[in-house]
């Protein structure tokens, strides 16, 4: 609840510092004298809009401040926690707004300095503030289906189907970006996959290219290279008088010299390394020989590779090594477009995964907003029956919206609407409702929806416009039991709703020291019986006028 307000150079108030309690708060005054004011700063606190206008005139700044105390439950607390505002074993959540003429308005909560954007995300769970322009709220499609929502205690579903909504669509625009990926790199496949299978299909090995200019080489010269070869292997082994026939020759005369003298005993094993040596030689040459005679084709072959190779190393500007690192390159760019593409699919089996579980959340929010709205059209209209709105009729219109495809609240737009007289078709409330009427429709659903709903403190400014007579009575009972579940504050000129009241304040304007300024005073029971009488009775209080507060009032504090 609200236990302390303080304000300080706010339009017509220069100071003011209030303390509540628990209960249904009236504040009551003549026109003019400023009751909206104290409406305003608790608006602005929570924040409102601010501007400098609202700062008392000849000063710098308005100070506003609130003090609320919660239970230990309150949503608000475990958000404020996790930021380190507020401490575990605290409830009690300070607000402080200072404004300033020059336009840097500051903001703290429980002594820290916070944006407006925060202030602003917590006021709707602090306060609930409904005037003449507030009503009309009950027209928009979304309050309508926030009231319906909470009373149903759907939240909680309709925050998974938001949820499950929220993923859906990152999963749907996820397959998007890799569609389009998909569809690009698709564009570039068709020359990849040709350059690929150009280079793989050539079966290229590293150092080829010189290889087979060796080689061609080689066959080039063969007759040339197989006459010297074979002159060459004649002179070492193939005739009678070759070197290594004289070489044998040598080494019996090494032998025998070795055999005489032997200092030199080392000679005939170098005699025989060399032999061992030329006749390998010869060997080689022989073998050189025949293979250049083996295949007389296969210097057009060698050519031909060369040329294709030459080719494919020109076409793309790189070695046979850089043909190879290419091909790799656009093997794995052949690999991650098939990635790309199994991801696509299973990116749709997700996204319609993700979708059929946002089609069952929404079906079964959809079902709980029909079963919720048959139980609070009964109670509505039992409480707009004891609001003497007895030939009232109110429905709550469940439609799909316009696709059919759910959103994230939902799948369904929901309208209440209204009738005033039996036998006229129910219309949109924009259409059918008076100020009067919306004003008792609305405290019917607060009434309604006064266990469900969190808000801590609720004020009514002026909402008893176009209602009086026995009415009024029942709206002041009707006030006076939210105020079971709320802290409740109602600015009000009826005083059948004033007599109901547990806390009555009393506005007042007067001049001090030539500035205008406007009091709040906390009223006893006889000041209380002294301020309805002249609700009652105007500027003629008389003995029975005040013998009329009085009845009012016990009867009030009598009533069930």
């Amino acid at each position: 609840m609200l236990t302390e307000l303080r304000i300080t150079n706010f339009a017509l108030i220069d100071r003011l510092s209030l303390h509540f309690s628990t209960g249904f708060h009236v504040l009551t005054g003549e026109t003019g004298a400023g009751k909206s004011i104290l409406v305003d700063a608790i608006a602005v606190l929570v924040g409102g809009r601010a501007t400098a206008d609202l700062i008392r005139s000849d000063t710098e700044e308005a100070i506003l401040e609130a003090s609320f105390s919660l239970s230990a439950s309150n949503p608000v607390l475990d958000e404020l926690r996790e930021q380190g505002i507020v401490a575990a074993s605290e409830t009690e959540v300070i607000v402080r707004r200072i404004l300033s003429r020059s336009g840097r308005h500051r903001i703290y909560l429980n002594g820290n300095l916070v944006p407006l954007h925060m202030l602003q995300r917590l006021a709707g769970t602090l306060v609930d503030i409904h005037g003449q322009h507030d009503q009309q709220s009950l027209l928009s499609a979304n309050t309508q289906l926030d009231l319906l929502d909470a009373f149903g205690r759907l939240l909680d579903l309709r925050l998974q189907v938001s949820r499950q909504y929220k993923v859906w669509r990152d999963r749907q625009q996820e397959l998007e970006e890799a569609d389009r990926l998909f569809h690009e790199r698709r564009r570039q496949e068709d020359l990849i996959r040709f350059q690929y299978e150009e280079i793989l299909g050539t079966d290229l090995k590293a150092g080829e290219d010189e290889a087979l200019e060796n080689e061609r080489q080689r066959l080039a010269h063969a007759g040339r290279l197989a006459e010297v070869g074979q002159e060459a292997y004649n002179l070492l082994y193939g005739d009678d008088q070759s070197v290594l026939a004289g070489l044998a020759r040598v080494g019996e005369r090494v032998a025998i010299l070795a055999g005489i003298d032997s200092e030199q005993s080392e000679w005939p094993a170098l005699c025989e390394g060399i032999t061992i040596q030329l006749r390998e030689l010869s060997h080689q040459l022989h073998a050189y020989r025949q293979q250049l005679d083996q295949d007389p084709g296969r210097l057009a072959q060698v050519e031909e590779r060369l040329d294709r190779i030459q080719r494919l190393k020109k076409k793309y500007d790189t070695t046979i090594e850089g043909l190879l690192v290419k091909a790799d390159t656009l093997k794995q760019q052949l690999d991650a477009f098939s990635s790309l593409e199994n991801r696509c699919a299973a990116l749709r089996e997700r996204v319609s995964q993700d979708g059929q579980a946002l089609v069952s959340l929404a079906e079964q929010l959809t079902a709980g907003r029909g079963r919720a709205a048959e139980r609070m059209e009964k109670r509505i209209t039992k409480e707009l029956l004891a609001l003497r709105m007895n030939r009232t009729h109110v429905h709550v219109q469940i439609v799909p919206i316009e696709d059919g495809r759910p959103g994230p609240m939902g799948r369904d737009r929901i309208e209440f609407l209204f009738s005033a007289n039996p036998g006229e078709p129910p219309m949109p409330l924009a259409k059918v409702a008076s100020g009067g009427e919306l004003s008792r429709l609305m405290l019917a659903i607060k009434t309604v929806l006064a266990e469900n709903d969190t808000v801590p403190v609720l004020i009514f400014d002026e909402v008893d416009t176009g209602i009086g007579g026995a009415v009024a009575t029942v709206m002041g009972q009707r006030l006076r039991a939210l105020a079971g579940y709320h802290q409740v504050f109602c600015i009000t000129h009826l005083p059948q709703i004033a007599s109901h009241a547990t806390s009555h304040w009393l506005v007042e304007k007067s001049a001090e020291k030539k500035r205008t300024v406007t009091r709040v005073t906390p009223l006893d029971r006889a000041g209380r019986e002294g301020e309805i009488a002249r609700m009652v009775g105007g500027l003629s209080i008389t003995k029975a006028v005040r013998e009329t507060a009085a009845q009012m009032m016990s009867e009030a504090d009598s009533a069930p």
